[in-house]
């Protein structure tokens, strides 16, 4: 039987893979918007004409976290089909079909000495990607992080370890086939926490981390990594229905933000209920959540319907990704904002309200990475926002907030151009 490798041969194994992402990303760097395309494109398509391998590889994932015991919810985001690898593949093509962050300006001028001045966008580097279940994410990751420039290292979880070996063979074998370095994306070596750890220590290989998964995830590689980390997702959302709310929109949004799905992040975990409203609202809304199999954690108000459970602090400030909500009545805007702010993980909160002077006051006064007015939070999304790709949602406040598409998986430098100017 071979025996495990130790941790600080799989440190070595990370570091080895880190080094020649850092090789293949200066070739990278210099690639053309046609280049990077047509290795998109025929990612795309090796993924469709390796179907069979690629979904060989997930049946051996699907069937061990079956015989595991596995929740049948974890499984399903796990397992593959046609349908699932024909988005993928989409995913690609429409990558390829957006423009090229590298090299833009983002601002320039002529300074009074006559030098020039841009500000340009460029690539990070190198990107390690950490997350959990999905092995769509190794296509989206590894398209994206090409589209922008960046080689990227994907350590996924131990779950779907034969899914992503597949697939990154697939994406290495469709970019060397088009003249770019395999090296362009790679799979993190081992299945331990130790090749984790490797990862997150691996500055000055790697430039960035982004990790996308659960809350425990997401604070380990925070509290962590000595490589700076992009922070994503956990969202703990809120709607607040205002004094000055349009009841029937408030109905429909609380519903579609709650029910629409469930496991995603941009879903709402909690309700806020202005006072006055209350007596209208409460038996609409707890019956048409109930009906919708929605479990009610409330204040006393909530309680008073039959079904509604006690809720605590621990279940305001839950993040559920369930058929379940968190709900209170307030006395007014500033309670509601008091409450926001305890509670909301800075994700995306939401108001519904015909008073336009409410609406301004909540929007400057909730500090999340969206704030919405008469909409649900499930907006929040690279798509729906019109990005046409999304590596995750950034929960931070340093370079990127909100959904990330292709410009903020780039960096900036100045180009400053002269003629024989001294100073």
């Amino acid at each position: 039987m071979t025996q495990a490798p130790r941790g600080d041969d799989t440190e070595q194994q990370v570091l080895a893979v880190a080094r020649r992402a850092r090789e293949a990303s200066h070739a990278l760097a210099l690639a053309t918007r046609a280049e990077k395309d047509r290795a998109l494109l025929a990612m795309a398509g090796s993924l469709l004409q390796r179907s069979e391998e690629v979904l060989a590889a997930n049946a051996e994932d699907v069937t061990r976290a079956e015989g595991g015991g596995t929740p049948a919810n974890i499984v399903d985001r796990l397992r593959l089909t046609d349908d699932r690898l024909e988005a993928m593949a989409q995913g690609l093509r429409d990558v390829a079909g957006l423009p090229d962050p590298v090299g833009e300006v983002v601002r320039g001028s002529t300074l009074a000495n006559g030098l020039e001045l841009r500000q340009v966008r460029v690539p990070f580097g190198v990107v390690g990607m950490i997350y959990e279940a999905r092995p769509n994410v190794t296509a989206d990751a590894a398209g994206i992080c090409l589209k922008s420039g960046n080689a990227v290292l994907l350590r996924g979880s131990s779950s779907a370890r034969s899914s992503n070996a597949a697939i990154v063979a697939v994406l290495r074998d469709a970019a060397s086939a088009v003249g770019l370095d395999a090296d362009v994306v790679q799979l993190v070596p081992g299945d331990s926490h130790d090749s984790v750890k490797a990862l997150m220590r691996a500055r000055g290989f790697v430039d960035v981390l982004i990790p996308r998964g659960g809350a425990g995830l997401i604070r380990s590689v925070v509290e962590e990594s000595t490589v700076p980390v992009i922070e994503t997702g956990v969202g703990n959302c809120h709607v607040y229905v205002d004094r000055a709310a349009d009841l029937d929109k408030a109905l429909a949004i609380v519903l579609n933000a709650k029910t629409h799905r469930t496991s995603v992040c941009n879903a709402a975990e909690s309700l806020l209920v202005h006072a006055e409203v209350a007596d209208a609202f409460l038996p609409r809304v707890v019956a048409a959540l109930q009906d919708a199999g929605v479990t009610i954690h409330g204040d006393p108000a909530f309680q008073a319907h039959e079904g509604v459970l006690a809720a605590t602090d621990e279940d305001y400030a839950t993040e559920y990704l369930s058929l379940d909500i968190s709900a209170a009545v307030v006395p007014d805007l500033d309670a509601a904002l008091a409450h926001v702010r305890r509670f909301s993980s800075q994700h995306s909160d939401a108001i519904v309200t015909e008073d336009q002077s409410a609406a301004r006051r909540f929007v400057a006064s909730v500090d999340s990475a969206a704030v919405l007015v008469n909409a649900s939070t499930r907006f929040t999304d690279g798509g729906e926002f019109g990005f046409g790709a999304e590596i995750g949602i950034s929960t931070q406040k340093l370079h990127a907030r909100g959904p990330m598409g292709l410009p903020e998986m780039t960096s900036t430098k100045y180009v400053v151009t002269g003629n024989g100017h001294v100073r």
